[in-house]
């Protein structure tokens, strides 16, 4: 007797496969398209501030929202470094020694699980070592499954690829953390506080950190077997369409031209970008990883024009964060809004709230918890901690807590708890959706269940840890 696919599933999912799907037809009938949702959010925090603000005045909120947009305090430069990141691990993961890879590793699928726990597993690796690459990685392999496997529900895959990006806030692009480490850093909030530079040893390599990463990808990766959905759902057929490639050039190549396919050009400037990081005594920040992606980037993809078509190819993905940068800062900007005579901006006034009360073991889990509900307001992990640590810091001083170590696991509480909203924020599921050509509909019901598992493991986490430090 023979067994239909949704039999199959149905026997296997059980409960799991239920609850997504309850998911996911939530997600289809609330989710706005994520830029009415950013317009939301904004119009929420305005509330907020003429609630709980003291003194605030129309002119005044528009001010600041101006300010956080294009201001003195507008976050152009970190967005600029975290659209570089993306489009640097884009430009990498399209390297052809890397696309060849993915292929190869695209083929081994048999089934729609096999697919979907390759595309999760190879996002969650990639995440820890760029956040930038691990968030299209996952894309670009469930594409090619969907390629090779018909039937599938193309949703479901990207899901699961993104799925991966929950752990990148633990692994070395982590913003937060290699903020910590560096002085000069505008995002370094326990410096600037304390004058302490956090070593990288005290935040993404500490147990509570490494173990979580493992639970959580042991957890997500058993979740994606049993809720495998029963339908389907086709990619649209331009998501297989490759970049037209330039016709060689006829005759004789003229000076410009060898110049263009000159290799040993990007030879040097790899060779340049390594010995730097070299002298620098190897230093992990946001603008190291930059260089070193882009530099790896270049000596992969061979030469110069060829390393041009594929950064400029990866900077399309770029464009939906950008048009949203603008939005999220406005609403930075208004949370750190003071108008004259108040002593309180809605930031403090939300951050004090949630830890209010807190002792030295719980204060690092009360701190996660503002953070995943200040992330969806602030869906940047350095632009976050701007908002939420000088609280999460002070916090921890005034409770007599000054060790590198335990400021370190304050950061931490709030990196995770940004990596865990993620799966709800729908801001940096666009690249992934531009290069799938979904809807966030399609997606991010699934990935509701990512979030919950992630809240339940990284929440326990940051409680247990510090009776451990």
């Amino acid at each position: 007797m023979t067994t239909t696919k949704s039999e199959h599933v149905e026997r296997r999912g059980g409960l799991m496969q239920r609850l997504t799907m309850l998911c996911v037809r939530y997600v289809e009938r609330l989710m706005p398209d994520p830029y009415l949702f950013a317009v939301i959010l904004t119009l929420i925090v305005v509330a907020l501030v003429a609630l709980l603000v003291r003194g605030a005045t129309p002119s005044g909120v528009l001010k600041a929202w101006y300010g956080g947009v294009w201001g003195a305090q507008n976050i152009f430069t970190f967005a600029f470094q975290m659209v570089l990141i993306l489009v640097t691990g884009y430009t990498l993961a399209e390297a052809p020694v890397v696309t060849r890879a993915i292929i190869r590793l695209a083929s081994k699928p048999t089934n729609q699980v096999q697919g979907a726990l390759l595309c999760f597993g190879v996002s969650s690796v990639f995440s820890l070592l760029n956040w930038g690459l691990g968030l299209v990685a996952g894309a670009l392999v469930a594409r090619q499954v969907a390629k090779r496997l018909s039937g599938v529900h193309f949703g479901y895959l990207i899901a699961t690829g993104f799925m991966g990006y929950l752990v990148w806030t633990q692994g070395l692009s982590s913003s937060i953390a290699l903020a910590n480490t560096d002085t000069t850093s505008p995002i370094n909030v326990i410096h600037k506080m304390t004058g302490l530079i956090v070593p990288l040893r005290f935040t993404i390599f500490q147990p509570y950190s490494w173990v979580a990463v493992i639970a959580m990808v042991a957890l997500v990766g058993v979740t994606i077997w049993r809720m495998e959905p029963d339908e389907s759902l086709e990619p649209d057929p331009a998501v297989f369409e490759e970049e037209p490639v330039a016709d060689p050039p006829q005759g004789r190549p003229t000076f410009a031209e060898r110049l263009e396919n000159l290799w040993i050009l990007n030879v040097l400037v790899f060779a340049a970008g390594i010995t730097y990081f070299v002298l620098s005594g190897f230093a992990l920040n946001i603008s190291s990883m930059i260089m070193l992606f882009t530099v790896t980037s270049a000596l992969l993809h061979g030469t110069p024009i060829r390393f041009i078509r594929a950064f400029s190819g990866a900077a399309k993905v770029s464009g939906p964060l950008l048009l949203q940068y603008p939005l999220y800062g406005g609403i930075a900007g208004l949370l750190g809004y003071l108008p004259p005579g108040s002593s309180r901006a809605l930031q403090t006034v939300l951050a004090e709230a949630l830890v209010r009360g807190a002792d030295q073991y719980t204060l690092p889990f009360l701190t996660f918890v503002g953070s995943v509900i200040i992330s969806l307001f602030v869906p940047s992990g350095g632009g976050h901690w701007a908002v939420q640590g000088p609280i999460a810091v002070g916090s921890a001083l005034a409770i007599g807590q000054h060790s590198p170590a335990y400021l370190g696991l304050i950061s931490m509480s709030v990196a995770v708890g940004e990596g865990v909203a993620n799966m709800i924020q729908p801001f940096w599921l666009l690249p992934v959706l531009a290069i799938a050509k979904l809807n966030v509909r399609q997606v991010m019901g699934f990935t509701v269940i990512a979030f919950l598992i992630g809240f339940a493991v990284a929440g326990a986490s940051v409680l247990i840890a510090p009776h451990v430090l």
